[in-house]
């Protein structure tokens, strides 16, 4: 039974993931009211009787995306000011040095949680210089991202960088136990209670677990140690989040903490335990507030991901600015890897499923190693055809994506890169605008490429 003033709950997302609507959704089922801050509906007012929040809400759910924001202080500041005016779950601090994995890992070990050990040095030949220290095979990776993208898995030859783009870099011993099939345990962590786990199983080709990559889920929800349980929960509370997706492996010397994500997705641990996060979240908020929720309905809703568009969704103005950021038929970007970043003119092709770089420039700015081969089709051939693919990040109009790239020779052709919809599904593209001067008649024709 809800209480018989409702609650009205901000989650905070610019974003419309699933995971925002899924909580608004749950909130309301819960018999309170939801509001979804965005762009849209949100405003601070400042004047001599102090601040005014626009909408007004009693607490606000943080699902802010700091990972995916080419200048995360912005956002960061955004949510600083949104908590000094209203409780805060995964308030912005917690959040910040959960979503910076070093900051995150360095306040782990100093309170006794094992995590791998880590080096991040603001200079390439510090970092380089005590590349053996960390085994054959290292992990490298950007100390902050997303979804698995901008983690490398590097030998002892290979060169690594202090940053990758614009984001300082590290390097980490890899936990893996010998003769096993690479697997790690996500503990969604709501309040001090654990809602689920899943193992999550490196797809096929890679070594990485990331659901968004493609690795399978299986639930580990009864299976859970008693000991992992115990440090999913410290970890949550270590790094000062309400809730969390904590990733843990198993080594040869136990578990070890990898990340603790603020904004973890739902769909993998739906797909594996059946359990949504979202009226755990909904509640925690609603609690936070005075509120009152049925456990019992908590329960009953947890059996279904209700991820569908909110009926709190704000409806946005049309105006000149809510145009989508145009890309050309030929645009400047900043290509980084590993060993370092060069800025290129490339070639924006909405036929094409995935990014594809030159081998030439891979090389050059090291993106890489080679994770995994695809298959894929082309658009000048019947049958399809094996190409190596590799992490690389792509800066693009001031906005930065990390993409899994197919390598080829492309030096036969007039652009280095081919844009793919892995990017370009996030702009609008004008055939008409271009970069270069190279006229219609001098551009040869690219290979368009889909996944077999």
């Amino acid at each position: 039974m809800g209480t018989s003033s409702p609650v009205t709950v901000g989650v905070l997302s610019l974003h419309s993931s699933k995971e925002s609507k899924a909580i608004c959704n749950a909130v309301a089922e819960l018999g309170h009211d939801p509001e979804w801050l965005r762009t849209e509906n949100t405003s601070v007012r400042v004047g001599p009787e102090g601040a005014t929040l626009k909408p007004d809400v009693d607490v606000i759910a943080n699902r802010m995306l700091l990972s995916n924001t080419e200048q995360p202080c912005e956002e960061l500041g955004l949510a600083n000011t949104l908590a000094t005016l209203r409780p805060m779950l995964n308030e912005p601090s917690a959040t910040l040095r959960a979503t910076h994995k070093i900051a995150s890992a360095a306040a782990l070990a100093d309170n006794d949680i094992q995590v791998p050990d880590a080096l991040m040095a603001l200079d390439s030949d510090e970092l380089n210089a005590h590349r053996d220290e960390f085994g054959e095979e290292a992990v490298y990776k950007t100390a902050i991202g997303t979804h698995g993208g901008g983690t490398w898995k590097v030998g002892q030859g290979d060169p690594v960088n202090a940053k990758v783009g614009n984001r300082y870099a590290f390097l980490q011993k890899l936990i893996e136990r010998d003769g096993e099939r690479h697997r790690d345990l996500r503990v969604y962590v709501v309040g001090n209670e654990v809602v689920g786990a899943m193992y999550r199983y490196a797809p096929d080709n890679d070594w990485r677990t990331n659901v968004a990559l493609g690795g399978d889920v299986q639930d580990a929800t009864d299976d859970l140690p008693a000991a992992v349980e115990n440090i999913a929960k410290r970890a949550t509370s270590v790094v000062g989040l309400d809730y969390a997706g904590v990733d843990i492996v198993e080594g040869d010397d136990g578990w070890f903490v990898l990340e603790v994500n603020p904004t973890a997705g739902f769909k993998g641990l739906y797909k594996a335990t059946e359990r949504s996060p979202a009226p755990y979240i909904a509640k925690l908020a609603i609690e936070a507030a005075g509120g009152e929720v049925d456990d019992e309905r908590v329960r009953e809703l947890s059996a279904t991901l209700d991820d569908s568009m909110p009926a709190c969704a704000p409806i946005k103005a049309k105006s000149s600015s809510d145009e989508p950021v145009l890309v050309g038929y030929t645009e400047e970007v900043v290509v980084s890897g590993t060993s370092g970043s060069k800025t290129v003119i490339a070639k924006s092709d909405t036929g094409a499923t995935r990014t594809s770089i030159d081998t030439r420039l891979a090389a050059d700015v090291g993106a890489g190693p080679i994770k995994s081969v695809m298959r894929v089709k082309s658009g000048s051939l019947k049958q399809g055809k094996s190409r190596p693919v590799v992490d690389l990040v792509v800066g693009v109009g001031g906005q930065q994506h990390t993409v899994t790239a197919s390598v080829e020779d492309r030096s036969h052709m007039d652009y280095p890169i081919l844009l793919g919809r892995d990017i370009l599904e996030n702009y609008q593209v004008d055939v008409s605008k271009r970069v270069d001067a190279v006229s219609d008649d001098e551009d040869r024709e690219e290979e368009e490429e889909t996944l077999e």
